[in-house]
């Protein structure tokens, strides 16, 4: 998850994000959607600049207004992706997205999660090439876990399911990945206070280096501060605003580039990582 980014599918927010409903999206106060927009262009632009290739997945209109947050329908592993069925009912039309992408682009896919299943990219985090964590909670189920190791299984990746704790409610969003950025192969930018306790030993035991960010940085961001890309191992990507969890990574040798995301980030509850599908990433 840290390796150099070479291929990514991303999606420009537009006419879906302009026709939003904020309330029903459980978007912030903060939120304006050409402000958001701007924001996303500016992101995009930072993405390129890493070298990646952007895979874009056009807003038509279709009122998917989450769908600019790319990392949640679908997974990817080296033998081809999986398109994952979502917890907020109001994404249920993403994932068939990511399959025509796929399928456009001659990218395998190896199975899909089914009703009553739900498991979204957020919630998963790879801890090295055979091991996947799936955080269990509001929008990923035991089902959903099975299934994954399911289609899984056969390329030799065992599936891992940690619960997670409510925290703010069902509306809200908390994934494993709210909790845990990785930075390089073993190194990553936690919240502990929310974590896993048997995710974090394992961690601790395989020998990763856990950066934890600022308590009050967390808080004030509703998360986003930990929501970090790696463009790169040790190159990342983080919003703008939280000098303090910028500190932390950099005094673990990251570099780090920042964008303004008041209005996209932090207002629409989604980070960089959030805003990116990895498709390939590559070793340097």
């Amino acid at each position: 998850m840290s390796t150099t980014l070479a291929r990514v599918l991303m999606r420009r927010p537009g006419a879906s994000l302009r026709a939003a409903n904020a309330r029903e999206w459980h978007y912030g106060p903060g939120f304006e959607a050409e402000k958001a927009i701007a924001q996303h262009a500016q992101f995009a632009g930072l993405v390129a600049a890493s070298g990646a290739e952007i895979l874009w997945v056009e807003d038509d209109g279709d009122g998917l207004a989450d769908s600019m947050f790319t990392h949640d329908p679908s997974l990817m592993t080296d033998k081809g992706a999986v398109i994952l069925r979502m917890g907020k009912v109001l994404r249920a039309g993403e994932p068939a997205l990511h399959a025509k992408a796929y399928r456009e682009a001659g990218i395998p896919i190896l199975g899909t999660i089914e009703a009553p299943g739900t498991v979204e990219g957020g919630d998963c985090v790879w801890v090295d090439d055979k091991t996947l964590a799936v955080g269990r909670g509001v929008r990923s189920n035991q089902s959903g876990i099975e299934q994954l190791q399911a289609i899984l299984g056969p390329i030799g990746v065992t599936v891992l399911g940690y619960d997670l704790p409510l925290w703010q409610g069902e509306e809200a969003c908390l994934h494993l990945m709210s909790v845990i950025s990785p930075l390089s192969e073993t190194m990553a930018l936690v919240h502990a206070p929310l974590m896993p306790a048997a995710f974090y030993l394992m961690l601790k035991e395989r020998g990763y280096t856990l950066i934890h960010a600022p308590e009050a940085d967390f808080a004030a961001s509703n998360g986003l501060n930990l929501n970090v890309l790696p463009t790169s191992p040790g190159q990342v990507i983080m919003v703008d605003g939280f000098p303090a969890t910028k500190a932390a990574m950099e005094a673990h040798g990251c570099t780090v580039t920042t964008f303004e995301a008041d209005a996209l980030c932090i207002a629409c509850e989604g980070g960089p990582t959030c805003l990116t599908r990895p498709i390939l990433r590559q070793a340097a």
